[in-house]
């Protein structure tokens, strides 16, 4: 079993951020096992945590800003990168201003404090999210296309393309995380070509930005009044006159032939941790970007979020046990052979949402009579099983003392559906949701499943009544 990991003590270090020009100071500090990343902005008198999940994404121009009502974190993907690429899962970010501090343009920095800060391993498992088959998400204007295909490692192969001499195509490959992100990887900076510069700074952006936060690419011919706003601007004193055809405006070298590649490929390690779980696939990406990362990070999110709906409706990964048999029958008013739940699995935190289950074996008394040579679970059993498990979220929210004084009556059934026989040795499993409650009457609405496929559903007007 992998266990989730955290660091062992807080770090900070302080900067300029890219975009804002803010100065800013970033802490990293230790989180409980199952807390993921949430950013914190300490400038602000009311605390609000902004958790790193596709959810709270406000802004993709130039970066990926996360939000909750007026409060921005702005440039979070390479702090992101960091934490994925040295596999930890939980982590309190604090920010002293809106955007992290950019440094030199990559991940490195990032890397170096968490290193400095020290990695533990928690009691819990690690959660991966599990490709199975085929995921994609295309983008025909902008040429983009993004795969992800079932491995049981994480594998990333990207290409960019920008249909500019001054930089041509470039592709790059991450295989091993855990050896080769640090070294390949976290180094590499961010990048823009000359044209874009007067754009963003005529937007507002890139107030931070400086030579050495980026590598500038020249991508155009420089009339004198272009090389006297780029002294200017960039701050150097001479502007050659050929720099057309890939050169960098402060002629520094790069740090790898196709640092421009890998830093995409360091950005979208850092805008896939938003689906809020590690993911184990082969991810093939051809012109990446910040906004096809996020729509890519939404079908992950998605896909996440079913596989843990499919794990609670499997007992046997169920991480407790709310009611087991004891304390049904504690509870119950139903006896033999007419209590049909032998479990309880899950509760939500407002106890509206319940899973329970019941093993079917041969044993039961209905497979006497019910298509004995070929024995079939009673449909209307399920609906009792569902209906059993439904009453039990009504039994939560009732003192001890009015539980033995209550019972639940169901006044109709409507929108029933069967669309699987549920057999000897099926695992029934049901999920029922109290949608709507007046005074003593509620409104149940349950599906029944096996393996994760649902075999039954229907709704149920139910009211509370004296014993």
């Amino acid at each position: 079993m992998e266990k989730q990991r955290t660091i062992l003590k807080e770090v900070s270090f302080s900067g300029i951020g890219l975009h804002t020009g803010n100065p800013s100071t970033i802490t990293f500090k230790p989180a409980p096992a199952n807390y993921g990343y949430k950013f914190i902005r300490t400038d602000l008198e009311k605390r609000v945590e902004i958790p790193a999940l596709v959810d709270y994404v406000v802004d993709l121009s130039r970066g990926t800003t996360l939000g909750i009502d007026d409060v921005r974190v702005h440039t979070v993907e390479h702090v992101l990168a960091a934490l994925a690429g040295m596999r930890i899962d939980n982590c309190i970010i604090e920010l002293s201003s809106n955007e992290p501090p950019v440094v030199d343009g990559s991940s490195l920095p990032y890397v170096e404090a968490l290193k400095q800060a020290g990695i533990v391993e928690q009691d819990a498992e690690r959660k991966y999210l599990v490709i199975d088959d085929t995921v994609r998400y295309t983008n025909e204007a902008k040429q983009v296309d993004i795969v992800a295909l079932p491995l049981d490692d994480y594998r990333i192969t990207v290409m960019v393309d920008y249909f500019n001499p001054a930089l041509g195509s470039q592709h790059t490959g991450l295989f091993n995380l855990e050896q080769e992100f640090e070294t390949e990887f976290a180094p590499a900076r961010t990048f823009c070509f000359l044209t874009e510069v007067e754009m963003l700074y005529k937007n507002g952006l890139i107030k931070g930005g400086s030579l050495d936060s980026a590598i500038v690419i020249i991508d155009c011919e420089l009339s004198e009044d272009k090389k006297q706003w780029v002294k200017e601007t960039f701050k150097v004193s001479d502007v050659p006159d050929s720099l057309v055809n890939g050169g960098i405006l402060n002629n520094s070298s790069l740090r790898f032939k196709n640092e421009p590649a890998r830093h995409k490929l360091l950005d979208m390690i850092g805008d896939l941790t938003l689906v809020g779980a590690p993911i184990k696939a082969q991810i093939l990406a051809a012109r990446p970007g910040h906004a096809s990362n996020f729509e890519f990070a939404k079908l992950l999110r998605k896909k996440y979020l079913k596989q843990l709906e499919l794990e609670r409706l499997n007992p046997s990964k169920a991480p407790d046990v709310v009611l087991d048999i004891n304390g049904l029958l504690k509870i119950m008013p139903h006896r033999y052979p007419f209590l049909l739940i032998d479990r309880i699995i899950h509760f939500n935190e407002d106890k509206t949402k319940i899973i329970g289950y019941k093993n079917i074996t041969f044993n039961e008394p209905f497979f006497l009579g019910h298509f004995p040579e070929r024995p079939v679970m009673p449909g209307v059993l399920i609906c009792e099983a569902l209906a059993q498990t439904g009453g039990l979220i009504v039994w939560s929210q009732l003192s001890s003392e009015e539980v033995g004084k209550k019972l639940l009556f169901f006044m109709g059934i409507k929108n029933a559906r069967f669309k699987k026989p549920v057999l000897p040795g099926d695992q029934l499993v049901m999920e029922v949701e109290l949608v709507h409650k007046k005074l003593n009457t509620l409104m149940f609405k349950g599906v029944a499943y096996v393996d994760g496929t649902p075999v039954a559903e229907a709704e149920f007007q139910a009211a509370i009544v004296d014993r």
